[in-house]
């Protein structure tokens, strides 16, 4: 049965519109709303110019201020902190619900990143992504020292490939353990990228346990808060690492007999099946060829798409709502548009989707919806979210310097609906807005409600916005790609003159003028809505 929203009825979905509009408060009531972050990993030889790519969208009320930490030189035996509690803080000042839970010996040097809820990016061209996986419950050991933010931010502070990585987050869990929820991190540098599933031992236990396979060559993977890695062949070490204790583990707490086949994701993951919407839609979308069922007990852990990824490709998933496909939620919330002849009388009349079907509808929203009519409709867990914080998709190139190598495309809010800003490896400095995480409240001085007031906005009549929001992203995607390979040249210039502090105030000032623009055009995005809005739309 479809749905005819006409009228009354009409007018009463939009009144709760915007009593939702600023969803986020009560996002953590939706029962949905703790399934959080898709990361998807391109291999050098699957991607369409050769560079390597990993990706993270950060799907709940995490802190969305950000900043460049430094890289620093260190005397000998010195310590660094080990905190907990940094997720949800509303500034990098805010210490209050900050915990120290130990300190690690520092290295003699470390290198700069990207300081983002879950770091992201070094200026070595080391990246990560991040997925939580939860996992059983009697995983956990809370005294483990090391979260999983903690385990991203020593990685980037000391490492500059993706193998390294993996080794030395293995070392502190061992020594130092940890106390996180199941994890997976998708680790990335100029030449390869792994998928690392971490989970603890138990309460008993203050170690973990952790599995790692690469994407092969000419692969794409995803992962989508599933443990998805399945048998080990820790004989091949160019495709796979463990923890030594990965199969002692799984038979001590039962949940692997060691007869059948092992499987990590079996014996650790949580969920009847290695994959769900996401996973499927997103290798499905990259390899149509293989024809993959979304009734298969298990899909392959990576697959060669069907033709080389570029950056767009994977900025275009990041945007998905399954519009136009059986899982589209808005197909059946329409309305009857009558044609009048002159005398007002009906002549004829179409059915077409309600200009208030969005994507993202609230729970409030589901309910009404499906109140009148149980099958209107069937909740489906998209890509893009209302409730994302940000997200970075994160290319990697061998054949460039560091500097600008590495650029990671930063989206606040919806990813379905806000623009990127290019981040490059070398930058130094991010605008003084970037400061401040929106999540808490209302803030005019954090990045976030620059975008989330037009973007909030805009779902209360998505099919009328909509086309022209699209078009304004896919300006500053066109725009971002354009100049950033003029901006790469004069870098490059700059540093093979030796002038690396000029080549670093380039990119700095080009985030700067980047993030400027895009705020600006969405403020104009804004004002335009309420116009409309106010005027009856």
């Amino acid at each position: 049965m479809k749905i005819h929203l006409t009228g009354i009825f009409t007018g009463l979905l939009f009144f709760s519109s915007i009593i939702n509009a600023q969803n986020i408060f009560e996002q953590t009531k939706d029962p949905y709303f703790g399934e959080s972050c898709t990361s998807i990993m391109v291999s050098k030889g699957a991607s369409a110019d050769g560079s390597v790519i990993t990706s993270h969208t950060c799907d709940g009320r995490y802190r969305t201020w950000m900043t460049m930490e430094a890289g620093e030189t260190f005397e000998n035996d010195t310590t660094t902190p080990i905190f907990k509690g940094k997720l949800r803080t509303e500034t990098p000042w805010d210490m209050r619900e900050v915990k120290e839970v130990g300190q690690i010996p520092q290295t003699k040097q470390t290198f700069t990143f990207l300081n983002t809820a879950y770091p992201c990016l070094n200026e070595k061209q080391l990246a990560i992504g991040e997925t939580t996986t939860v996992g059983p419950k009697e995983l956990v050991n809370e005294n483990g020292m090391f979260l999983i933010e903690e385990l991203e931010r020593i990685a980037l502070q000391r490492c500059s490939t993706a193998r390294d990585a993996i080794n030395l987050i293995g070392e502190l869990i061992k020594e130092y353990g940890y106390g996180d929820w199941g994890e997976c991190i998708t680790i990335a540098d100029k030449k390869e990228v792994w998928q690392l599933e971490i989970f603890g031992e138990g309460p008993d236990n203050i170690g973990g346990v952790w599995a790692a396979q690469r994407i092969p060559e000419g692969h794409v993977g995803v992962s989508a808060n599933i443990s998805r890695i399945g048998e080990l062949n820790l004989k091949d070490k160019d495709h796979f690492m463990a923890s030594e204790n990965v199969y002692k583990v799984a038979k001590k707490l039962g949940r692997w007999d060691g007869k059948k086949p092992f499987k990590f994701w079996k014996a650790y993951g949580d969920n009847e099946k290695p994959f769900n919407i996401r996973e499927f839609f997103i290798l499905s979308s990259l390899a149509p060829s293989l024809n993959l069922s979304y009734d298969a007990d298990e899909l392959p852990f990576s697959v060669k798409p069907d033709e080389p990824v570029s950056v767009q490709d994977i900025m275009a998933l990041y945007r998905q709502t399954y519009e136009g496909t059986e899982y589209d939620m808005t197909q059946n919330i329409n309305v009857i548009k009558k044609k009048k002849d002159d005398d007002g009388k009906v002549i004829s009349q179409d059915t077409i989707k309600s200009s208030i079907a969005n994507p993202w509808p609230t729970g409030a929203a589901r309910n009404t919806l499906n109140y009148l009519d149980s099958t209107a409709v069937t909740y489906q867990r998209t890509v893009a979210v209302s409730w994302c914080s940000y997200s970075e998709i994160i290319q990697l190139r061998d054949w460039l310097p560091d500097e600008i190598g590495g650029v990671a495309w930063l989206s606040f809010d919806n990813p379905g609906q806000s623009p990127r800003i290019p981040i490059y490896a070398g930058t130094t400095q991010l605008p003084e807005s970037f400061n401040y995480c929106g999540q808490k409240r209302y803030r005019e001085d954090a990045t976030i409600w620059k975008y989330r007031k037009a973007n909030k906005l805009a779902t209360l009549a998505w099919q009328e916005t909509k086309e022209a929001m699209l078009k304004e992203v896919a300006h500053f995607e066109n725009k971002g790609l354009e100049e950033g390979s003029i901006l790469e040249q004069k870098v490059i210039k700059l540093l093979k003159e030796g002038k690396k502090e000029e080549a670093q105030e380039l990119l700095n000032r080009y985030t700067f003028d980047f993030t400027g623009a895009t705020i600006h055009r969405w403020k104009d995005l804004e004002d335009y809505y309420w116009g409309r809005f106010g005027m009856g739309f």
